[in-house]
């Protein structure tokens, strides 16, 4: 199809939970800039090569979509998270870089190295404790989810027991359609009252998690962070140390079990697994909506002339599936180097995390291996089911036995 043809549903339909809807491969090759129609019936352009999804999202013409633009809402009326219409507000430019440079010193290798035995020792601890429940059990309910919590809370000063109550919320917020448009104010508003709370508690207390130390560079006039700024990082934070590495765990992980010969090479040889965690990245059909850009200006892209006012979809799972980047793109190659995958995007927008996600499903990843290298799917990979209707993807369960 062209990109004036008859718009596309998105999200696109997936035959199987791991492999990718077949239409990427056809986009890519015939109509990388194809209209689609969004769960809301508003039209976006997509985008699904490698090269031209790179190119924008280094593109500071293109940016976040926020309430203030006329952008195409995601979220059909009376449904969807807050998320997911673009009504939270983000800093662009200068104010996004400055907020970057405070913030990403805490994110940093070294920093995420050092957090590396804590992180093992409670890897060993929840699998231990998935094991004494007995097997068949979820990896993602008994591993994959309550790591990257423990993590985040702990880097936050968060209580650890209230993790249920940001697992609902986050959920909420990143709903497009399984949530109502009034459960996702519910949940925000509860969310920010619990998070100004906490900001306050930290101010009085005066932490060394990282709120706390957030809190004391923003002493001063001019000097760090506003109080809104403190409080959408905060809760930024959480929802990414929710959502998204939980899931990534979850699906590196089925993925390797998916054809057990990967896990056979990787017990055979450990020294993969850095590199079979970003293979696990890069071939992710499951990496959710897609992002999103939104464009004030006219601008130029692949040849052809997008509006002003034009809302674009990046496609990142067909991108890292793009045949004239990756040789043998569709196959995993857990000694894939270099790996220039988009998974945690580029530009000044690019994953801030990125470095503690890496480290916790390699840690995740190296554990599951020592302590239960005859880990298997309980169920076959075809019946595995995938997280509906968020903006963020995954899968509802990942069975598992050993």
């Amino acid at each position: 199809m062209s990109h004036n043809d008859q718009a596309l549903p998105f999200p696109l339909r997936y035959d199987t939970t791991l492999e990718p809807p077949k239409e990427w491969a056809q986009l890519r090759g015939q109509c990388p800039m194809a209209t689609i129609e969004l769960p809301s019936g508003d039209h976006a352009t997509l985008f699904t090569r490698y090269e031209d999804i790179k190119i924008l999202l280094a593109d500071a013409r293109f940016t976040r979509p926020t309430a203030a633009d006329n952008a195409a809402r995601v979220a059909p009326e009376g449904s969807g998270g807050v998320v997911a219409n673009g009504t939270v507000v983000r800093p662009e430019g200068e104010a996004h870089q400055r907020w970057r440079r405070l913030v990403g010193k805490y994110f940093t290798a070294k920093r995420m190295a050092a957090l590396r035995p804590s992180m093992i020792a409670t890897t060993e601890r929840l699998i231990d404790d998935m094991v004494h429940k007995g097997a068949p059990a979820d990896l993602k309910a008994n591993v994959g989810f309550p790591l990257p919590v423990y993590v985040i809370c702990d880097m936050l000063g968060v209580p650890a027991d209230d993790s249920y109550r940001f697992s609902h919320w986050s959920d909420t917020i990143l709903s497009i359609t399984s949530h109502s448009q009034e459960e996702s104010g519910t949940a925000m508003g509860e969310f920010v009252q619990y998070m100004s709370a906490h900001i306050e508690a930290k101010r009085a207390s005066r932490t060394d998690d990282l709120i706390g130390m957030l809190i004391r560079e923003s002493e001063g006039e001019g000097q760090g962070m506003s109080d809104a700024e403190l409080l959408d990082t905060a809760m930024g934070l959480l929802v990414a140390g929710h959502e998204t590495t939980a899931n990534a765990i979850s699906k590196m992980v089925a993925m390797l079990l998916a054809d057990r010969t990967r896990w056979e090479q990787l017990l055979a040889d450990p020294s993969l697994v850095r590199t079979a965690v970003e293979e696990s990245l890069r071939l992710d059909v499951n990496h959710g909506f897609g992002l999103r850009r939104y464009l004030p200006e006219a601008a130029e892209m692949a040849g052809q002339t997008l509006p002003a006012g034009t809302t674009v979809v990046c496609a990142i799972a067909s991108a890292n599936r793009d045949e004239t980047v990756f040789d043998h793109a569709d196959q995993m190659d857990l000694g894939r180097a270099p790996n220039p995958h988009l998974a945690f995007s580029v530009g000044s927008h690019s994953c801030l995390g990125q470095a503690l996600a890496r480290t916790e499903m390699q840690v995740a990843l190296e554990t599951l291996l020592r302590k239960l290298p005859t880990l298997e799917l309980a169920v076959p990979a075809e019946e595995l089911q995938r997280m509906e209707g968020m903006l963020v993807g995954g899968l509802r369960e990942v069975p598992v036995r050993w």
